[in-house]
């Protein structure tokens, strides 16, 4: 499988887009195993239950939402 070079998520919420900067330089393997999971729509409709700007976002597990 190609390598996917991911370097930002955009996550669609009601009241826009916020653009979480990813680190593939610091973190690669888990850079490109969210990229694909989002690609794959894995994500669709997961809530991100926390957001800290300028640090961090957690969302919930792929197959539990």
């Amino acid at each position: 499988m190609a390598e996917l070079n991911f370097k930002t998520l955009e996550i669609e919420l009601k009241n826009g887009v916020v653009e979480v900067s990813l680190l593939p330089d610091i973190a690669p393997k888990h850079v490109e195993r969210i990229g694909r999971l989002a690609k794959e729509g894995l994500y669709d409709n997961v809530a991100f239950h926390r957001v800290i700007d300028g640090f961090m976002t957690q969302t919930g597990d792929v197959e539990f939402g």
